[in-house]
């Protein structure tokens, strides 16, 4: 074996006892965190009963957590309520308990508030713990129907043959939010950007089909502002509007933030790219989850027109481009095939390795 082998086989060895040791220490860990909140959901279900206290307790209890448990994340009013529907959940469902002590919170919570059938809820929580679902990847898969596909196919997901698994996936979702621990690794996990970029390519794809007058400029596109570069998932010049369109592709539930940075594109595309006789730019901001109040607030100060999407256009894209760019039932109907559709590239990359 030649020296480059061996240093190779070296490195190797380190980092799968370093994965190793960061997915067992995640397992230990989670399964504190998840029997805890279960455990304190319990308390709290069973002192309102005993009590006859109301909603009121449950803040009053936030408040008295941290200021005597300093430092601690995680026991926000929300989150409180969040454990206490926990417990009530699985209270009398030991095995589907069982279960969800192995995966990690944001899971869980996803798990219970995107599905009430029991058998739909084993099939996520399985896959979640044996593929190392993040929660975008989960979120995407209960989009696609991946229950019912596998319900249909005799498959047990698509995104396993799709994207590589690692064991630090979950520590790495589960742990980011939570804990501070430096050996961990605390980073993005390698599914969610591996999903994100299969997604991007079949949107734009799906996006030329539809034949609205798109030509594509490019994804990732890149701009810049003053020593700092800046990246928009997908830009495209609109033919009949004459116009840029700016879309950003998120695997997760709507944020705030998400309007404040579409905005802060448009700007730069208006004032670097936009040409004399163009309109202002639009944006679309594609995501699996969305609250309508959010986006009200989020959207209020922006002079921008943006439609954010689950997938609807705001009341703020002006009337003038009804017709010209894709419905709310296409945006929607436009991710679920993206999504299936990186599915199927897996299923199909799949194939072609058994046949070789």
């Amino acid at each position: 074996m030649d020296e480059i082998s061996a240093y190779n086989n070296f490195i190797g060895e380190i980092i799968e006892t370093i994965n190793s040791a960061r997915y067992k220490a995640f397992k230990s860990l989670n399964k504190f965190h998840i029997g805890q909140n279960f455990e304190i959901g319990r308390i709290i279900v069973e002192n309102q009963e005993k009590n006859k206290w109301g909603q009121s307790i449950v803040d009053n209890l936030s408040k008295d957590i941290n200021k005597q448990i300093d430092g601690i994340k995680g026991y926000s009013p929300q989150n409180l309520w969040r454990m206490r529907q926990f417990y009530l959940e699985y209270m009398n469902e030991p095995e589907l308990l069982e279960m969800a002590l192995k995966i990690p919170w944001g899971q869980n919570m996803l798990i219970i508030q995107q599905l009430k059938d029991n058998k739909e809820r084993k099939y996520y929580l399985h896959a979640t713990e044996q593929l190392g679902w993040s929660r975008a990847v989960l979120l995407n898969q209960i989009k696609a129907n991946a229950y019912q596909h596998q319900l249909t196919n005799k498959k047990t997901s698509n995104f396993n043959k799709a994207l590589p698994v690692h064991l630090s996936e979950q520590a790495n979702e589960a742990l980011k939010s939570e804990y501070n621990l430096d050996f961990l690794g605390i980073t993005k996990p390698i599914l969610e950007k591996e999903l994100e970029n299969r997604l991007i390519e079949n949107i734009r794809d799906l996006l030329l089909e539809l034949g609205y007058g798109f030509s594509f400029i490019g994804n990732q596109y890149r701009l810049k502002l003053n020593q700092k570069e800046y990246f928009i998932d997908l830009l495209f010049y609109h033919r009949i509007l004459k116009c840029l369109i700016a879309i950003e592709l998120k695997t997760v539930e709507f944020e705030p933030e998400f309007a404040g940075k579409m905005n802060f594109y448009l700007e730069l595309l208006d004032e670097q790219e936009k040409q004399a006789d163009d309109i202002p730019s639009i944006g679309i901001i594609l995501c699996p989850i969305k609250d309508n109040l959010e986006v009200e607030y989020a959207l209020r100060t922006s002079n921008k027109p943006i439609g954010v999407s689950e997938y609807k256009l705001t009341h703020r894209l002006p009337e003038k481009y009804k017709g010209k760019v894709p419905t709310s039932k296409e945006l929607k109907q436009m991710l679920t095939k993206a999504i299936r559709n990186v599915g199927e590239q897996g299923d199909l990359n799949d194939s072609k390795r058994n046949k070789i």
